[in-house]
């Protein structure tokens, strides 16, 4: 969905981007000395909910957002991962086998059945043309019949190693099939943890892509997880972004909605000394007897 967000939208996430990641001069001139983190794996450039800057947090939980997911879940939804990722041209060898999400989204397999839907989205905070390595997907016509093994696909044959999750066969099909999810800023691509997808290099000199890789489910698919929040909850990041997040933002990473059983004037009591810069008039009203 190419500008699904639009400039307004990103402007305050993305003027806070060196809060966690290099400018592109910084990484390339060498001259931010967080530079060293990103050189060792493609994985490296990845911070995860909450974040360094309050507004990346919140646009995880953007309006907009929220919105998609909803009509491609249903409102009783769950962020359960959220990643900002910086990477930078010549750091690290970022262009992969196409491959499926999956086996770091769910202790089972991909379901089919609505009340089990999975989606991922991944949110483009600056462009991201060809030669800023956008990701590559495989549609699901021509991976409909695929087993959920072997899980990586090489583009030739490998030299097979006994790893069941790794095709030694080669399937350039797969490749010729995979269309650009190239955009500009604020595109967002939908997809779930059995697409076939994969990412690519980044190729313009002293280039820099930033974005966001977002996992929501249905509530009921517990199976269905990557961070576990409670182990965040007491980062300072974490305070400062429920005191500026709304019900529907707390409610989509586990916080119990207004009216939900878990808020009696204890509860409520308890809440407010721990987080005493949020507006808890939501979660009073419903108790509150009518006048």
């Amino acid at each position: 969905m190419p500008g699904y967000l639009s400039a307004e939208d990103l402007a305050p996430a993305v003027d806070e981007l060196e809060l966690c990641f290099p400018s592109a001069d910084g990484f390339h001139s060498g001259s931010d000395p967080r530079r060293d983190r990103f050189v060792s794996d493609e994985f490296d450039g990845i911070d995860t909910f909450p974040f360094a800057s309050l507004q990346l947090s919140l646009l995880a939980v953007h309006p907009k957002i929220l919105d998609l997911a909803a009509s491609l879940l249903g409102e009783d939804q769950r962020l359960y991962s959220a990643e900002a990722w910086a990477k930078y041209t010549g750091a690290t060898e970022y262009d992969q086998w196409l491959h499926r999400d999956y086996l770091i989204h769910t202790m089972l397999v991909p379901s089919d059945a609505t009340a089990f839907r999975q989606l991922e989205l991944f949110v483009y905070l600056v462009d991201v043309p060809d030669d800023l390595g956008p990701p590559h997907l495989v549609s699901t016509r021509h991976t409909a019949d695929l087993p959920v093994l072997p899980n990586w696909y090489p583009r030739s044959d490998v030299e097979a190693t006994g790893d069941r999750f790794v095709a030694s066969t080669g399937r350039p099909d797969l490749y010729e099939a995979e269309v650009s999810a190239a955009g500009p800023a604020g595109t967002v691509v939908a997809f779930t943890p059995d697409t076939v997808h994969r990412g690519t290099a980044l190729t313009r000199p002293g280039g820099a892509r930033y974005s966001m890789h977002l996992s929501y489910r249905t509530a009921v698919a517990e199976w269905a997880q990557r961070k576990g929040w409670p182990d965040r909850s007491h980062d300072a990041a974490w305070y400062r972004f429920v005191d500026e997040a709304t019900p529907r933002q707390l409610a989509v990473l586990g916080f119990p909605p207004p009216g939900h059983p878990f808020w009696t004037p204890a509860t409520l009591s308890a809440v407010a000394l721990r987080y005493p810069g949020l507006d808890l008039g939501p979660w009073r009203e419903p108790l509150e007897p009518h006048r």
